[in-house]
């Protein structure tokens, strides 16, 4: 399957020091040697190649993703610079949604004008309330965000909610589930994507038992569904529990963590790098690594690198654990760096499997029930 979005690290520092971010505190520390900002060299390159996917697979429409580090560092001039060399390079025939990644600390008036002129979605990271985002979200002095956050996040949902794509919100088990998720509904988001700390069998995640007992990510997480799916309106989408029901009633997953859907996703670093699904960086150093660049291959090229195929393959890149499962096609044996032990690589369950089956499980109880109440009395 052609790649069809397109994570590019325009910025690779931050003006946070997160201490769970997969970026700076995990096993691959590339991001040292690699440029800040991405050359508009890089950017050039990448916009042609982008170009030239999009044509040799008459591709109708790709999602371009600015990334970082935190991308609104590269200033809003160079955003908007980049967001033009890449709406110009592609084919008339295929659309280009463009869109951010920020921790919200820059959404300034200024910077939100730009990206209002360009059409450019964004989506914020945001875990809750202020205790809650402060425990981790932290400037490099230990300072919290969560003020500056807000006051971004409030000038988004304001008077630029057009671009408002939702919230990015990673489960920390001592904060309180519902206290989390109300405090995310304050700015009405269109959507919140919770996600699970990235971690692994060799460095499993917090309070994750890896001998298989217990299931304290499901249970957070179930709070969390229960609230949201018995509300009498559903406004804000949470996108992890919609794929799971979704896949359920016999849907495609849009998501690479749920489900066994072809990942179409490619990053392209700062140094103009071509590299898988940069949460592997939480798997050793080197993880996502291809061994080509967008000066030196085509897109076409990385298609056929193993690591990029075994997401496209599905079933066939399950361990034996996870090919025999009931929940397999649902769970899709969990996000891809989750699954990864040292000395036997990623053919393993993921290293929240206990979770995802006690989660799936109680979600496919829960939506059996109500299609049970909703179809219509058997006459005898």
């Amino acid at each position: 399957m052609p790649f069809s979005e397109f994570v590019l690290k325009i910025h690779g520092r931050c003006n946070l020091a997160c201490d769970y971010c997969y970026v700076y505190e995990s096993a691959d520390q590339s991001w040292r040697t690699r440029p800040g900002a991405m050359p508009t060299r890089v950017l050039t390159a990448t916009a042609e190649r982008i170009a030239e996917h999009a044509r040799e697979h008459a591709l109708a429409n790709v999602a371009i993703v600015l990334h970082g580090g935190e991308p609104l560092l590269a200033g809003k001039t160079a955003i908007s610079e980049a967001v033009g060399r890449f709406r110009a390079a592609m084919p008339p025939s295929c659309d280009v949604e463009l869109s951010t990644q920020t921790n919200g600390v820059l959404l300034t008036d200024v910077m939100l004008a730009m990206l209002d002129e360009h059409d450019v979605g964004v989506s914020v990271s945001l875990d809750g309330d202020r205790d809650g985002h402060d425990r981790h979200r932290l400037r490099a002095n230990g300072r919290g965000s969560h003020a500056d956050v807000m006051r971004g996040l409030n000038r988004l949902a304001g008077s630029h909610r057009r671009l408002y794509r939702g919230l990015l919100c990673t489960v920390d088990l001592d904060n309180d589930p519902i206290r989390t998720y109300e405090a995310l509904l304050e700015t009405g988001p269109p959507r919140i994507d919770f996600l699970l700390p990235h971690g692994t069998w060799s460095a499993p995640p917090p309070r994750r038992p890896v001998d298989g007992g217990g299931t304290p990510y499901a249970d957070w997480l179930i709070a969390v569904f229960d609230r949201w799916y018995h509300a009498p309106r559903k406004e804000t989408g949470v996108r992890m529990f919609e794929e799971i029901i979704n896949v359920l009633l016999g849907g495609q997953s849009q998501s690479e963590n749920v489900g066994l859907s072809p990942v179409a996703m490619l990053v392209v670093d700062t140094d103009g790098t071509l590299q898988q699904v940069d949460s592997l960086k939480t798997s050793y150093a080197g993880a996502p690594e291809t061994g080509l660049t967008v000066f030196d291959h085509r897109f076409d090229d990385a298609l056929l690198h193993p690591g990029v195929v075994a997401r496209q393959i599905g079933l066939a890149a399950l361990s034996a654990t996870c090919t025999t499962c009931g929940i397999r096609d649902v769970c899709g044996g969990g996000a891809y760096a989750h699954r990864y032990r040292e000395g036997h690589g990623y053919l393993n369950p993921s290293v929240y499997c206990p979770d995802l089956m006690k989660l799936i499980g109680h979600i496919e109880r829960t939506v059996q029930r109500d299609l049970a109440r909703a179809q219509p009395a058997q006459s005898n």
